[in-house]
């Protein structure tokens, strides 16, 4: 298992859609590359790691989920998500991996209904709530070329943008 090293805002690939893969021909690499990701994620104190943040562009994102017990995560292994319904609206404190330091408020759905690939291949849906529901639409949208200060207002993003530029100088 390697740590990856992690894309910070401005690299071109965060701002890339990713392309679709194609499990069987992709399916020998995928154990290390989800354990590298997982790895990483886990070493970085993230809940959510997508593939353009560590330099791949592949639609695959990982989440590692705390759970009650201290030391313990759920994770989930996402290949080619797609949120097919979202319901309801929240504002959320988002951070990001590659914007470290960097905390803006967010809208996002309440509930989403998400289609994937699991690590097997085998497809999954699942229904989520709360934060697992809002980690996996700021994953996605890092699929998309999504990131979440592009959800904020002008006014807003521009103050995200200056506070950006002065928390880059200890990148």
């Amino acid at each position: 298992m390697a740590i990856l090293k992690i894309y910070k805002y401005g690299a071109d690939i965060l701002g890339k859609k990713t392309k679709k893969i194609n499990f069987n021909l992709l399916e020998k690499k995928l154990p290390k590359i989800i354990d590298d990701m997982t790895q990483t994620c886990l070493v970085m104190d993230g809940v959510g790691l997508a593939g353009p943040q560590v330099g791949l562009d592949l639609s695959i994102a990982i989440l590692t989920i705390p759970q009650k017990q201290e030391g313990k995560y759920k994770r989930y292994v996402l290949i080619n998500p797609e949120i097919t319904h979202k319901k309801g609206s929240i504002l959320s404190q988002e951070g990001c991996l590659s914007f470290p330091g960097l905390v803006v408020e967010v809208e996002r759905a309440t509930e989403v209904k998400v289609q994937y690939l699991n690590e097997k291949g085998l497809p999954v849906e699942l229904n989520a709530k709360g934060f697992l529901a809002i980690v996996l639409q700021h994953e996605i949208d890092h699929l998309q070329g999504i990131t979440f200060i592009d959800h904020l207002s002008s006014d807003k993003k521009q103050k995200a943008l200056d506070e950006i530029k002065q928390l880059s100088k200890q990148w």
